[in-house]
């Protein structure tokens, strides 16, 4: 009876991405007698608004194919996965998730900090690393341009908290005037040196949000930063689009899984009357995911709101947490840490190390 549970449990598709989320390491516990069913469950994804939902649905399935009482306890555990061959993973980060595109403009740092609010609201331990050297952005949208970090241990850098999240950026170093002339080899060390070289706290997520482009130094960042995984961001336009496909086709060459696609300003939503229209084309995102079979994560509007909370410091999903456009970076979210989850994880630490002694 049990594995007859079990396989009925591992069919189950979450609502929204109709993907399969559970794993038979997710099932802890099987109890059952004459009258009942006790289930419990240890998801690897955030979903925190969305626990009572899952629990109801686990239990509606169960209890009409068992014919039996069911009750289910869910608890959610994030896990470290498996980074690039040669890489290890970074003190007090389970997950780096890079945010990359193939050009500037598509608005890849807007979906970077309301993706890492996002994660937050829904559970998760989240920070955001600004690696966009040569035009940081994050200090400005997250409304802390004028912090400066400080050092508790006299070795590192402690990250600025803002909005419940940990930041760093090459912004709170520099005047934010100052123009960074730099070669390949500074801005990689710079890099590294932020990410390094921060004291991060237990994240299960790192957002990276990484310089638009597919150069030199995009290949060299994707190359050091022991990444779990990548974020694409494009719009539905056709230029866009093939731009898009080359950072895709970047993080395949140095064996980076792409966790999705996110579609911005797939739709203008007029401010005077509400009508939406395709104005950078339609579905383009929708056909380069299907192209690639990978997931797209969720397409959003252009919407001038989101400039307007951006320029002020106070990101959509902090200052419209309840509006219909924080609902999309939530499902955003959930997606992509379920996308995480299916990941294969990192098993380091699982093995005893073998040390070879001379007599």
């Amino acid at each position: 009876m049990k594995k007859t549970i079990t396989d009925e449990l591992l069919s189950i598709k979450f609502p929204s991405s109709n993907n399969i989320f559970l794993k038979e390491k997710n099932i802890k516990k099987i109890d059952q007698d004459n009258k009942s069913i006790n289930i419990e469950i240890e998801l690897n994804f955030v979903a925190k608004k969305r626990l009572d939902e899952l629990q109801q649905l686990i239990e509606k399935k169960i209890s009409s194919s068992q014919g039996l009482l069911t009750k289910v306890f869910l608890t959610s555990k994030i896990k470290s996965h498996k980074v690039q061959q040669g890489l290890s993973p970074l003190k007090g980060v389970k997950n780096i998730v890079a945010i990359a595109s193939g050009k500037g403009g598509v608005g890849k740092s807007t979906t970077a900090v309301n993706l890492a609010l996002a994660l937050a609201k829904v559970g998760a331990k989240v920070g955001i690393l600004d690696a966009d050297i040569y035009g940081p952005s994050q200090p400005q949208m997250l409304g802390i341009n004028n912090k400066k970090p400080q050092s508790s241990d006299g070795k590192s850098m402690d990250p600025i908290i803002a909005h419940g999240i940990e930041v760093m950026s090459i912004g709170f170093l520099v005047d934010q005037e100052t123009p960074m002339i730099w070669r390949g080899p500074m801005v990689t060390g710079a890099l590294e040196q932020l990410l390094k070289e921060t004291k991060w706290n237990n994240l299960d997520y790192l957002i990276v949000d990484l310089p638009p482009g597919t150069g030199d130094i995009q290949l060299t960042l994707a190359q050091k930063i022991p990444v779990t995984g990548a974020v694409i961001v494009t719009t539905p336009q056709d230029i866009a689009l093939l731009d898009a496909r080359k950072g895709l086709k970047m993080f395949e060459k140095v064996n980076v899984p792409i966790i999705g696609i996110v579609e911005n300003m797939a739709t203008h939503i007029c401010s005077q009357c509400g009508h939406e229209e395709y104005i950078f084309g339609e579905g383009g995102g929708f056909k380069m995911a299907k192209d690639y079979e990978v997931e797209l994560l969720g397409s959003l509007p252009l919407d001038i709101n989101i400039r307007k909370q951006l320029d002020a410091g106070n990101p959509t999903v902090v200052c419209d947490g309840d509006g219909k456009i924080a609902a999309i970076y939530e499902e955003i979210a959930i997606n992509t840490s379920l996308r995480i989850a299916s990941l294969n994880e990192d098993t380091t630490n699982k093995f005893p190390k073998i040390v070879i002694e001379k007599n």
